[in-house]
């Protein structure tokens, strides 16, 4: 039996299906599984550095919720044009301080704040050397935040140049430090680009 013959219109519509089916998955996997980004800045120095390639995983928060530590991409509470990338710190319920340049924890149902350990990740220029508003000014003044459901507190790992939760305000000057859960675009899974800097974030060990 021979093959039956197609036509050219046929074999056009194939290739048009077949581009919109290619097109669809890649459309699929960047909403709810993986996407490519460029890190712009220096507020995650030494984690991420200008203009690298990461890739963020969003499947993790369609089945979960952000941890304490996981580097995250997300639309600011004050600018929801832009996508920033920072490091979780306060989980609801928490209680977050500033003080002596370093961060306190009280989680919630718990009576005493514990000092976060960060050590891992903060470089000597930025261990020990977390300020109240503005980051660069050296402010010792203690600033405590009570992190409400669904939000989160987070802070770039260039503490003395990273505009964050610290820092976040809307127009009428009133603070918004808290980014709600449904702007946390994906957890940053590793650096793609360049080449040399290849590797997979690993998630810091707290001790509680």
């Amino acid at each position: 039996m021979k093959p039956r013959k197609h036509g050219l219109l046929f074999h056009f519509l194939d290739v048009v299906f077949n581009i919109i089916v290619i097109v669809a998955i890649v459309a699929g996997i960047r909403t709810f599984l993986v996407s490519p980004f460029q890190v712009e800045g220096n507020s995650m120095v030494d984690t991420l550095e200008d203009k690298q390639y990461i890739i963020i995983n969003k499947l993790a928060y369609l089945l979960g919720q952000p941890e304490r530590g996981d580097v995250v991409v997300f639309r600011p509470p004050n600018d929801h044009e832009k996508y920033y990338v920072k490091r979780v710190i306060g989980l609801p319920g928490d209680t977050v301080s500033i003080r002596g340049g370093y961060v306190y924890l009280q989680n919630e149902g718990t009576k005493e704040a514990v000092k976060l350990a960060e050590d891992t990740y903060l470089n000597d220029r930025n261990d020990g050397r977390t300020f109240s508003h503005p980051p660069s000014s050296g402010n010792t003044k203690v600033v405590s935040y009570e992190v409400p459901e669904g939000h989160y507190f987070l802070l770039g790992d260039n503490r003395q140049g990273s505009l964050d939760s610290r820092s976040f305000v809307g127009d009428d000057a009133k603070p918004l430090p808290f980014v709600p859960d449904s702007d946390i675009k994906g957890r940053v899974w590793f650096v793609a680009l360049p080449v040399t800097k290849i590797h997979a974030l690993e998630p810091p060990e707290y001790g509680f």
